[in-house]
């Protein structure tokens, strides 16, 4: 089934309902959105001859031409590949080369980032906005183009953080149980709810989109076109029952940042992308009430492993309320979860393994890349890279991914577990834990800190929480850490760092 036949459906049922909105003002309805998909889609097959399963990009920042876009691509049949539009011109040029994409819709300037790196199998470049864009909406309206529920709706690029991203291939029928999953176990959203799209519409905020066109919820866009606290704080004041879907970082800086809000307008924050530290988890529950929900996935499968509820969240009377906030919560109903051994054989509640996931949200494959998509996806579950374990009452529990994983005099340390012990620390802001390679140990623990703490100090709350060898060896403190576009610490960059410092150091003592 194509999923813009939901959009047409809420087009044709409820033309006059609000569909869109730019700040704290409705853009379009729903009759309107429609319509403009439908002749984007006009456009797409009858001019530009683009036929069913071709690709179309979107590099853009948010705006609600993002929907009417998205779903336009849908309508013609077409698989849309929405890019990162903080990504460098040459980082989008391989998508574009990749995907084997004959139309790129792009915000204005982005285009001319893109152009010195377009690919020979881009037809065309269209400026959202400009002359030859407003020319799509002259097109004649078609018919949505029918679709089969295995056909390729998004062409989802990882983020890339090691080597060339990959193009997890998700199907009409993934976007349409990923939806389903987080209407029933995350968020339900009635009529007139509304969607607040402060992290990229390419990934996690945009795979949101589709539950609340179903449902005939409100698209809300920031006038910025992203996260600014404040602005959020005004809009959350302006649209009664809104959800946001933020990264942990984001949710952080709305707890740090010094405005208010009416809080009782807050339907859902989800948090999502890494996990959250049980301090600044706690400090959220403080700020917001009982309105923080969490998931877990991956583009893979797409935001959609396990969810740690609204009602789990705030349950501060369960006997063992905090070790369920440290974890990601439990399996979708849609998706089987295992915890795996080297041999992929499942291992007992405590055990620590990697995370595989089976079922009907999982990726078809990686595109354009078999011997990746075989790797991933043997036994016929997905391989998530992801190392962690369940409790005795079916919680998952993250410990890291595998490649994080830090191995010192032969025992296994998880970055995760130091750095909870070390953010206690009123001082330390932000602190990320990697393995330094050492002669005698193999690793040694490094914990590189964003705050003032004074080291001692640093290593008697360690010692105090956890095994000693689990101490970090050194402290390294910094204004900031590196991170990508979506706010995940980018540890590869900070051992590539943690490197060359050592380098240089090694260098300044044998100076004379």
């Amino acid at each position: 089934m194509n999923s813009a036949l939901w959009l047409q459906r809420s087009g044709l049922s409820h033309a006059a309902m609000p569909a869109a909105a730019s700040g704290a003002h409705v853009v379009m309805s729903y009759g309107e959105l429609a319509g403009r998909a439908a002749r984007i889609a006009g456009a797409l097959h009858n001019k530009f001859k683009l036929q069913p399963g071709d690709r179309v990009a979107i590099a853009a920042k948010n705006s609600p031409d993002y929907l009417a876009l998205l779903y336009g691509i849908w309508h013609a049949g077409c698989a849309a590949v929405p890019a990162n539009a903080k990504l460098h011109g040459a980082e989008l040029g391989y998508i574009l080369e990749h995907s084997g994409a004959r139309v790129c819709f792009a915000s204005p300037g982005i285009d001319a980032e893109i152009a010195p790196h377009a690919p020979a199998s881009l037809e065309r470049m269209i400026a959202i906005g400009s002359a030859d864009y407003e020319l799509l909406f002259t097109a004649d309206a078609i018919d949505v183009v029918p679709r089969a529920g295995d056909d390729l709706a998004w062409l989802f690029y990882t983020s890339g953080t090691t080597g060339k991203p990959k193009g997890a291939m998700l199907t009409h029928r993934n976007i349409a149980i990923a939806s389903a999953a987080y209407g029933s176990e995350v968020d339900p959203v009635s009529p007139g709810d509304t969607i607040l799209h402060a992290a990229p519409m390419s990934h996690g905020s945009g795979l949101y989109i589709m539950q609340h066109i179903a449902r005939l919820g409100v698209q809300v866009i920031p006038e910025s076109g992203g996260f600014e606290p404040e602005e959020v704080f005004a809009l959350i004041d302006h649209w009664p029952r809104l959800s946001m879907f933020a990264a942990p970082t984001m949710i952080k800086r709305l707890v740090d940042a010094p405005g208010e809000c009416n809080v009782e307008n807050i339907r859902t924050l989800i948090w999502g992308g890494a996990p959250m530290y049980v301090e600044d988890a706690l400090r959220a529950l403080d700020r917001f009430g009982p309105r923080l929900a969490q998931i877990y996935g991956q583009g893979e499968s797409p935001m959609t492993i396990t969810t740690l509820s609204k009602q789990d969240i705030a349950d501060r009377d369960h006997p063992r309320w905090r070790e369920r906030l440290a974890s990601c919560g439990k399996p979708y109903s849609c998706v089987e979860v295992v915890v795996a051994d080297d041999d992929d054989n499942p291992v007992a509640p405590g055990e620590t393994g990697e995370i595989l996931v089976r079922g009907d949200v999982v990726m078809a494959g990686y595109w354009r890349n078999e011997e990746a998509t075989k790797a991933s996806l043997r036994g016929g579950f997905l391989h998530t890279g992801d190392v962690g374990a369940f409790d005795a009452e079916g919680y998952l529990t993250l410990k890291d991914r595998s490649k994080d994983l830090i191995i010192s005099g032969g025992s296994n340390i998880y970055p995760r577990e130091v750095e909870e012990v070390l953010l206690t620390h009123k001082a330390v802001r932000e602190v990320s834990v990697i393995g330094r390679p050492d002669a005698d140990w193999g690793e040694a623990v490094v914990a590189y800190v964003v705050g003032d703490a004074a080291p001692a100090e640093l290593n008697a709350l360690c010692l105090s929480q956890i095994a000693r060898f689990k101490r970090p060896k050194d402290y390294v403190f910094v204004d900031a850490l590196p991170k990508n576009n979506y706010g995940k610490i980018l540890k590869t960059d900070l051992r590539a760092q943690d490197a060359a410092r050592v380098k240089d150091s090694a260098r300044a003592k044998r100076q004379p």
